[in-house]
């Protein structure tokens, strides 16, 4: 009988595709081409809500039906696990890709996440043995010290969450007073109230160049954590590294993402692929 292989699912929030594509990801570019896709949503939760259904970040077809297009993507899965025989009708009526791999193919599944707004209080947690929201929204390298993949018993499928990507694209070791400030709520942001809404005005071109930059500088970062998630990952472990929704510097006058109806909001990165050894 074939081993089912592990699956790990890396979200790294906010990213968008031409940010990837412009900074230096030598690990990433070992696990497999960069793709330009499409994700569901426009902003982090909603966009869980569909990866977490094993929907991810569509190619945007043309000319196909899109029921079409859900059975060829939840169809790759099988090559993904390794598993040829799954049966996808079993994913029903849950419709929840953690329920399914735990309760129908005995995958242990876990989770770490970044935001807020995926805490293990919400309807997001569902399906998985361990589910934590991490104490730093920025901190990518405390997730794999927390979840410990050599001592992982397979098969297991995990997500993480990556914040370092988010606003305001931050290191885990850098001054919060150095971090630039938005006018308005953030999705780092615990409370939501008058006292929380900073009056700073709108970035410029100039300031929207330097966010950018950070994510770019960011996304650079968070490739080297992901090299060591690769050296700490079983040979027989699939990767998927993608984006939940992209992120606005200044195109039509916004920033950010959520209630935007931009392709750049909705453009982002994929990469998937066995392992690299």
């Amino acid at each position: 009988m074939t081993e089912r292989r592990n699956l790990v699912v890396v979200i790294l929030d906010s990213l968008r595709h031409d940010v990837a594509a412009a900074a230096a990801t030598p690990q990433l570019d070992r696990l497999g081409p960069l793709e330009r896709r499409w994700s569901y949503a426009s902003w982090t939760a909603p966009s869980h809500y569909n990866l977490l259904m094993g929907l991810l970040p569509h190619s945007s077809p043309e000319g196909v039906y899109a029921s079409d297009y859900y059975q060829r993507d939840y169809l790759k899965y099988a090559e993904r696990l390794q598993v040829p025989d799954m049966e996808f009708k079993r994913l029903l009526p849950s419709l929840w890709l953690p329920t399914y791999l735990h309760d129908v193919l005995g995958y242990g599944t876990h989770a770490r996440v970044s935001m807020p707004v995926l805490n293990s209080t919400t309807p997001i947690n569902r399906g998985f043995d361990s589910f934590k929201l991490m104490p730093k929204h920025n901190d990518m390298a405390a997730m794999l010290d927390d979840l410990r993949f050599p001592q992982l018993q397979g098969p297991f499928y995990a997500l993480l969450n990556v914040g370092e990507t988010h606003y305001p694209y931050a290191l885990p070791d850098e001054d919060p007073s150095e971090w630039p400030v938005i006018s308005g709520v953030h999705g780092v942001l615990k409370r939501v109230d008058d006292d929380a809404v900073d009056k700073a005005e709108f970035f410029d071109t100039a300031a929207m160049d330097r966010l950018r930059a950070r994510q770019q500088r960011a996304t650079e970062y968070v490739d080297g954590v992901i090299g060591r998630l690769f050296a700490e990952l079983p040979d027989n472990t699939w990767v998927v590294v993608t984006a939940d929704h992209g992120e606005l510097f200044g195109e039509g006058g916004y920033f950010g993402h959520g209630p935007i109806a931009h392709e750049k909001v909705h453009e982002v990165p994929f990469w998937e692929g066995l392992v690299p050894r």
